[in-house]
């Protein structure tokens, strides 16, 4: 597990790079490059980002040297999609389908119309059995979502218990993981306002952190509960701490690199968690579904549209919001990621990650579930070497 103990020094060393050089001017800032780090790693000092350049280099010309095929290419794509955010840091000219392709190892760039048609197409056929018919599509589900609101004194209730839910229904997982530990973790929601994301975890002090100043269905917070704990981020940041300490998964596993190769797939079993949890059962489940996926496909698409094409945010904002079914107002504040270098690319990583891990879901027979979940917590991995290792050979 040497190259992994090698990685893990040269991203912790680009990591205090990064931070010495943007000044941690805010939220996301200060976040740097490694938000999340569950076991103690020496950064490998470096002044310039010339010479993280050259350790990655070096690293890439060993990769022979690696446990097995799997651990091969992820170290040849992670250690390239460092190079590209080394690039990046520098200011040197990268483009934006760069960026996707190498940082966040992604082919998509716009999303065709035929899917976004196809959530359209979904969303009318869920409101229809609801009862939400008679206006248009963006009036009927604003009727459906004032009338499925969750009251803002509620919201944080309401999170715990479908944490409580989320973590009931994780028996299989758990035994398939040897997760015997699982049932004593927990996340305390806390309402905070005025940040720049929805929900966040915060593993090292085990809070969910909520954005009050967002409405919530009891959809959207039973997918919070799932994607920030159970079986999501929670889970799999427990489990990576445990597998590293003893020996099992390799010291580069230990990080959580932000908007890198590893983003996709970490996003993507986050947004699968109900899928796992086979917990997608009443009609206000598969709208909400149908919404999350939408949205965020149009995330991706406002990406594109304004920094693949250059197009000027006020005039793709309007577009976004129609199709997005939103306010305005709520389309830009979930935008706001566009302004920023080193996350721009990020949304990417959940739509093309739950559509990565759900390729390779929908692909795995009920008894290979248990080696599924294995093979996708228990490695690093990004969207190609999930579709390498896994998929190839099923249908």
């Amino acid at each position: 597990m040497e190259l992994g103990r090698e990685m893990a020094a040269i991203t912790a060393g680009l990591d205090l790079l990064y931070r010495s050089r943007n000044g941690n001017a805010g939220i996301l800032d200060a976040e740097g490059l490694i938000p999340v780090a569950v076991a103690e790693v020496s950064p490998r000092p470096f002044g310039t980002y010339e010479e993280a350049e050259s350790a990655l280099l070096s690293l890439r010309d060993r990769l022979g040297q690696a446990e097995n095929a799997l651990r091969r290419d992820w170290l040849d794509e992670m250690s390239d999609s460092l190079l590209a955010l080394i690039t990046t840091f520098r200011g040197d000219t990268i483009s934006f389908a760069e960026r996707l392709e190498r940082q966040i190892r992604v082919d998509v760039r716009d999303i065709p119309e035929e899917i976004i048609a196809s959530y359209h197409k979904g969303i009318r056929e869920a409101l229809d059995e609801l009862g939400f018919r008679g206006g248009n599509l963006s009036e009927d589900l604003a009727r459906w979502e004032e009338r499925a609101r969750i009251p803002a004194d509620k919201v944080l209730d309401v999170l715990a218990d479908f944490q409580r839910q989320a973590r009931a229904r994780c028996g299989a997982l758990a035994t398939a993981l040897k997760a015997d530990w699982l049932g004593g973790e927990w996340l305390k929601p806390i309402g905070q306002r005025n940040v720049p994301y929805s929900a966040y975890c915060d593993f090292p002090e085990r809070r969910l952190l909520l954005n009050v100043d967002f409405p919530y269905t009891a959809f959207s917070l039973k997918h919070l509960a799932v994607h920030e704990a159970f079986p999501g981020h929670l889970v799999h940041l427990k489990l990576r701490e445990r597998r590293v300490a003893e020996g099992l998964m390799p010291l580069d596993a230990a990080q959580v690199v932000t908007s890198s190769a590893s983003s996709a797939i970490f996003e993507g079993i986050a947004d699968n968690g109900l899928q796992f949890l086979d917990w997608i059962e009443t009609p206000e489940d598969h709208l909400g579904h149908l919404l999350q996926r939408l949205r965020s496909a149009l995330r991706c698409r406002a990406a594109w549209q304004v920094l693949g094409e250059g197009r000027p945010f006020d005039a793709v904002a309007p577009d976004i919001a129609a199709a997005s079914l939103q306010s305005p107002d709520v389309t830009r504040s979930r935008l706001a990621f566009l302004r920023h270098g080193l996350r721009a690319p990020f949304v990417y990583a959940y739509w093309c990650g739950e559509m990565a891990v759900d390729s390779a879901w929908s692909k795995t027979a009920v008894e290979e579930r248990d080696e599924f979940w294995g093979n996708l917590y228990g490695n690093m991995h990004t969207p190609g070497t999930l579709a390498k290792h896994w998929n190839s050979g099923r249908s």
